[in-house]
């Protein structure tokens, strides 16, 4: 067995077999790029946390309820590579996600304070934003339905390396299921 696998370390090695080569592919740093929000990468929960930090109308129960949806949403995140498009150093990578449906959410709790404004308000007959945020919330954490959305990543090779451009806000709605179809 010994024997084995040094035969296969020689060969690697002879043949020249570079893995940083293999991963730098726009396809590959698509993958790369999506599995950190499957697997809910440092970056990404940082740039979440950012996010709802800035959220002013947010108590911190709804901060962390809106937090838990959203860690959930992005391990439920499922991608399938498409088709990458190249030319010379800037390069598209055409990638289909299923995402939890949002959008829909917020537009039916939209639509039900609309029809229902007597529900979202204080004892003393003012509105009250909070129950309004607690309702979208529960909606969002019930949500099941899927929706499948196109992405188009682009990429430039800088030095030598594949790296993704700052995503249009398309497509960040996207990735987050809030984008108006």
């Amino acid at each position: 067995m010994k024997k084995f696998l040094s035969l296969i370390g020689i060969i690697i090695l002879l043949t020249g077999c570079d893995l940083s080569k293999m991963y730098n592919t726009p396809t590959k740093q698509a993958e790369m790029f999506l599995s950190k929000y499957q697997s809910l990468d440092k970056e990404v929960m940082d740039d979440l946390d950012y996010v709802i930090g800035g959220e002013i109308n947010l108590n911190e129960e709804q901060r962390n309820k809106y937090r838990n949806i959203m860690k959930k949403h992005y391990q439920d995140l499922v991608y399938n590579i498409k088709d990458e498009e190249v030319n010379g150093d800037i390069a598209t990578v055409i990638v289909e996600i299923e995402v939890t449906d949002y959008s829909k959410v917020l537009a039916d709790a939209k639509n039900y304070f609309q029809s229902n404004p007597n529900e979202f308000l204080k004892e003393d007959g003012t509105y009250d934003h909070s129950k309004f945020i607690d309702y979208q919330l529960d909606k969002l954490k019930e949500a099941k339905d899927k929706v499948k959305y196109t992405l188009y990543l682009s990429f430039s090779k800088i030095d030598g390396k594949w790296q993704i451009n700052k995503l249009s806000k398309s497509d960040e709605e996207k990735i987050n299921g809030i984008y108006v179809y």
